[in-house]
């Protein structure tokens, strides 16, 4: 059976900036119980097109030993940003559809939102908007 991987914000972060956005990242959850208990990482990522991304892990799941070992983040939350607020995408995409959060997104997926918001024109919201279609 694989192995689950499980993503980091050092994964993630490395994601994004191999599509070109700029990005920052910071973990919440540690070891300590000090630390912020509701999110175990935080990443926020600003590409050229003016699109961006706020990607939130929550909590870590925790896995029985033939699953993974110890405690893992596999699904994350995406959030889409389109001029610092939250914004569904335009139609036609296959996310982000009349909603602005994503929810349990894996890896994969993520790549997927990330070349799908990279590639975007954001002139696709105003002719959408011309013709009603948002």
């Amino acid at each position: 059976m694989d192995e689950i991987t499980p993503m980091t914000a050092e994964s993630v972060q490395k994601i994004l900036e191999d599509a070109g956005a700029h990005v920052m990242a910071r973990g919440g959850r540690t070891e300590s119980y000090g630390a912020p208990r509701d999110f175990s990482f935080e990443v926020k990522a600003l590409f050229p097109n003016g699109m961006g991304l706020h990607i939130v892990a929550r909590q870590f799941n925790y896995r029985d030993p033939w699953e993974a070992s110890g405690r893992i983040n596999e699904m994350v939350d995406v959030s889409l940003l389109r001029d610092g607020a939250y914004s569904p995408l335009p139609k036609g995409y296959p996310w982000f559809q009349g909603i602005d959060q994503e929810e349990g997104v894996d890896e994969e997926m993520l790549r997927e939102i990330v070349a799908c918001v990279q590639g975007l024109n954001p002139k696709v919201y105003v002719l959408q908007e011309l013709t009603g279609d948002i």
